[in-house]
């Protein structure tokens, strides 16, 4: 499959990866948002997060939302979408109060969107091509990409799209998590 696939151990052990990129989980806002930087999740205990339905940034807003009970504060809500579209205009609606996705989407979205930010990234994660496990394909897509980054043609690409800072040495199957 292609998309922004993040690699994790839960999904290594169901699917193989070809990795491509580093990305990652990031936060984005509108600019009126008095938040500043998100480094823990229990900073958004009280608010409306929305991401995409069945993303990493869904388990791992999940994951952590009954840390703000046990600090004593009202849960976070997710709010989860089918399509990107619908996560930013639940933004920018004033339906959520922060978006959790892709840094490099985020980073981009908010320029072609008046009154949001990017508000920072928060975790890494390599992210790759997902494959049946085994499958013959797996080796050809890591030879294809390393390819990629042997005559320059990767990093052409991420420069013309702004995300040179996401690119990776060398691409990698079913590497571990980045924790």
């Amino acid at each position: 499959g292609t998309g922004n696939f993040g690699v994790t151990d839960e999904r290594r052990r169901t699917i193989d990866f070809v990795t491509y990129i580093n990305d990652g989980q990031g936060f984005a806002v509108r600019e009126d948002s008095e938040l500043k930087k998100v480094d823990d999740l229990i900073q958004l205990c009280g608010l409306d997060v929305a991401t995409g339905a069945g993303t990493t940034f869904e388990v791992t807003l999940q994951e952590n939302l009954p840390r703000c009970a046990e600090a004593g504060k009202k849960p976070y809500k997710v709010k989860t979408y089918a399509d990107q579209a619908a996560v930013w205009i639940s933004l920018q609606q004033n339906r959520s109060d922060v978006v959790m996705s892709t840094i490099n989407g985020l980073r981009y979205a908010v320029t072609q969107q008046e009154g949001l930010r990017f508000l920072n990234e928060f975790k890494r994660l390599d992210v790759g091509f997902a494959f049946k496990k085994g499958s013959p394909l797996t080796p050809a897509f890591q030879a294809a990409v390393n390819r990629l980054k042997e005559d320059g043609t990767y990093d052409r690409i991420l420069k013309k799209w702004g995300t040179t800072e996401s690119a990776i040495e060398t691409s990698e199957i079913s590497p571990p998590e980045l924790k």
